[in-house]
């Protein structure tokens, strides 16, 4: 009995189907699963806002994350509404196979505009269900380039430098301490309060930058001089 299963094709798939399974459930429960409370932030240097501003959002995104897509559009409706930076970083997982070529991509529309690169983000974020696999990234950034009348070369990055600036980004969110995308804080500079608050519950997103705001116009109280010694 056990030899015919083992014979049986209907048995080959579904081995193979549990095989997949055993294989890719971790990384789907990393990507899907609710992230811890805090991440454990072990370098703070790039957890402040650009130079002339007091309040930013700093992001690590992938552009192939559900859960990126999602965040994106509350990101961009906070930044419109508040006129704050949104500062963003790459962090492609490994297991998505079109992530890292779509960062490079964005980082090429970069060179051209940042608003272009933006717009790149945006939209693969809009489209990521029809995008599916690195072939079809290829058709949708073909077509992307053609609606803005812009020709792309037959090799984007043909020094790796864009290659290395996506790297660079994933090598920061290690060094940050980066356990899940997307990871999102609101910082502040000159405040008497936290310098930088995660974002986990997205629904206190607004309730956070205002007490950014409201926090970086107080400025921190300085030390006290220390009084001369008394003979």
């Amino acid at each position: 009995m056990f030899r015919f299963m083992m014979e049986s094709p209907l048995f080959g798939r579904v081995f193979a189907l549990a095989v997949v399974l055993f294989f890719t459930l971790p990384a789907l429960r990393a990507q899907f699963a609710p992230p811890p409370p805090t991440t454990q932030v072990h370098d703070v240097s790039a957890l402040k806002p650009p130079a002339g501003a007091m309040v930013a959002i700093v992001e690590f995104e992938d552009l192939q994350c559900p859960d990126c897509a999602k965040a994106n559009s509350l990101l961009m409706d906070a930044v419109a509404k508040y006129k704050i930076p949104w500062v963003k970083h790459d962090f492609p997982l490994p297991f998505h196979s079109w992530s890292f070529e779509a960062a490079v991509n964005a980082r090429w529309f970069d060179t051209k505009s940042k608003a272009l690169g933006d717009e790149y983000r945006n939209q693969v974020f809009a489209n990521q269900p029809t995008i599916i696999n690195p072939d079809g990234l290829h058709a949708f950034t073909a077509k992307f380039a053609k609606d803005h009348k812009i020709e792309m070369p037959f090799a984007v990055d043909p020094q790796g430098k864009l290659t290395e600036l996506v790297k660079a980004d994933f090598a920061l969110g290690q060094k940050i301490g980066i356990e899940h995308t997307p990871t999102i804080w609101v910082v502040t500079a000159g405040s008497k309060g936290a310098p930088f608050v995660e974002v986990v519950d997205r629904e206190r997103l607004y309730e956070m930058i205002d007490q950014a705001i409201a926090d970086s116009r107080t400025p921190a109280a300085k030390p006290a001089k220390a009084k001369p010694a008394t003979k």
